[in-house]
């Protein structure tokens, strides 16, 4: 086989997680995703939306990412749903929507709070039609939630997490 060929299919992809780090991971993510579903039912709030999911597999995945670091979790977060909010305060069309996802990354990115999922709560706050305090509450409570659990899983890992707080 050619060198060109060894180097193409050689991996370069990290190192597989240990079991334990991997167990950790899914248990600490899963945990932290009900969590939001029981408190979301407790106060009659929707606080499971699939942003929260995708922030906390880079919280529970990535936890020495930029992206994962609560003040981009929570600061990107809150960011985006005011962005969306603001958005929907002009339509309720998926095309205001769209338009608040790209927005709300341009808001993170100036603020030095990127955080990818958060691009999607903007266009999900974009399109809610009524609640839209609540909605930022919400949005708050529970990237505050996978913090937390980012928190404990780091604990529970004996690992260094946050990175840095603000």
């Amino acid at each position: 086989m050619g060198s060109s060929l060894k180097l193409f299919l050689a991996s370069r992809a990290p190192a597989r997680l240990s079991a334990g780090t991997l167990l950790v991971a899914t248990f600490t993510s899963t945990l932290a995703l009900m969590a939001l579903v029981g408190l979301g039912l407790l106060s009659g709030h929707l606080l499971f939306l699939p942003p929260m999911a995708a922030s906390m597999a880079l919280v529970a995945g990535a936890p020495a990412l930029p992206l994962s670091q609560p003040r981009n979790v929570i600061g990107g977060q809150m960011i985006s749903a005011s962005v969306g909010v603001l958005f929907g305060l002009w339509s309720h069309s998926l095309w205001v929507a769209a338009v608040a996802g790209g927005v709300a990354l341009g808001a993170m990115l100036l603020t030095r709070t990127a955080h990818s999922p958060a691009a999607a709560t903007a266009a999900i706050g974009a399109t809610a039609e009524s609640g839209q305090l609540a909605f930022v509450a919400c949005v708050l409570l529970a990237a505050a939630v996978l913090v937390l659990f980012g928190l404990i899983r780091a604990r529970v890992k004996g690992a260094a997490y946050p990175s840095y707080w603000w």
